[in-house]
């Protein structure tokens, strides 16, 4: 199968700035030369930062000058989106559709002031937190609920046009997020706990909220949170089997974490291996259209939704 692919989430930037890599080939999981394979392309490019890292800002801003160039010097191959138009038209017209995420605000200094000008920069999507507590919300790690900066920041980032993703949240976070959310929300990179019990993932409750919400979990591909080793692309499938139990046809997507994570399924190793996931699900009695859905139409449903 060839596949158009809408993946929510990948950790490329930070390890292209960290080994001044080219973005058209690299030794990374994701570089340019490996998305040929692919009918169409498009990939959330996540600017990650947290509070222990040294300067995040200065990371934030190394990390940003560092895409543009690299955009630059690789248009032929690769354009910025910063609307769902723009992304449907860069991928008919053959390049990859880049668009940009923040995960974990340290890199703004949790400042939601500075919101509009990473809106003009062209990001679309954030998170609140990584897997630390900080001034605006408790991870999975540490609980904790959203603070009251942390509600301003949700509310200025979905009034600007930015999807607001639940992955990292505590549990408490996650549902005073609920109860504030405008728009769809998403799980850029979150599984089943049904499936595999890890903090990271969802459980049914939250999944289901992010269903009546109208927004989408992406699958994370980290053998991490898939299942115990050795994990092969029937344990993703697995994930995706159990949410669509759920009814969760139009709210799967992909959240690979490639670049972010330490290992990936058997025989996956980067957006090339997409097809192969498709012919799992294939496999699995999942039918074409639905693979189709959660390989592209519910995230750009959710990317109109939200910043149009």
């Amino acid at each position: 199968m060839r596949n158009r692919v809408f993946d929510c989430h990948c950790d490329t930037a930070y390890e292209l700035w960290k080994g001044q890599l080219e973005i058209a080939e690299s030794n990374l999981q994701i570089d340019l030369n490996r998305t040929q394979n692919l009918e169409g392309y498009a990939q959330f490019f996540a600017f990650w930062t947290y509070p222990g890292m040294e300067d995040p800002q200065g990371v934030f801003s190394g990390m940003l000058r560092t895409m543009k160039d690299q955009l630059s010097r690789h248009g032929d191959m690769v354009a910025q989106a910063k609307t769902p138009k723009q992304a449907a038209e860069i991928v008919s017209n053959g390049k990859v559709a880049a668009i940009f995420s923040l995960e974990g605000p340290a890199g703004i200094g949790f400042d939601a002031s500075r919101l509009d000008d990473l809106y003009q920069e062209g990001f679309r999507m954030t998170t609140l937190t990584w897997n630390e507590e900080n001034p605006l919300a408790g991870s999975h790690k540490t609980g904790g609920g959203l603070t009251e900066k942390g509600r301003e920041f949700a509310k200025r980032a979905q009034k600007l046009g930015m999807i607001l993703d639940v992955s990292h949240l505590s549990e408490q976070a996650f549902w005073n997020l609920c109860d504030l959310a405008q728009k769809p929300i998403i799980a850029s990179h979150s599984n089943s706990r049904k499936i595999y019990g890890h903090s990271r993932n969802l459980t049914d409750e939250q999944f289901q909220a992010i269903c009546q919400l109208k927004g989408v979990a992406g699958l994370n591909l980290y053998t991490g949170f898939l299942g115990d080793a050795p994990v092969s692309l029937d344990k993703a499938c697995d994930h995706v089997l159990h949410f669509l139990e759920l009814g969760g046809e139009k709210h799967i997507a992909l959240g690979g974490d490639l670049d972010g994570c330490e290992s990936l399924p058997e025989g996956f190793t980067g957006p090339e291996s997409y097809p192969k996931l498709a012919k799992a699900l294939l496999r699995r009695g999942v039918d074409e259209e639905i693979i189709e859905d959660i390989f592209w139409n519910n995230m750009i449903r959710v990317f109109e939704e939200c910043c149009t």
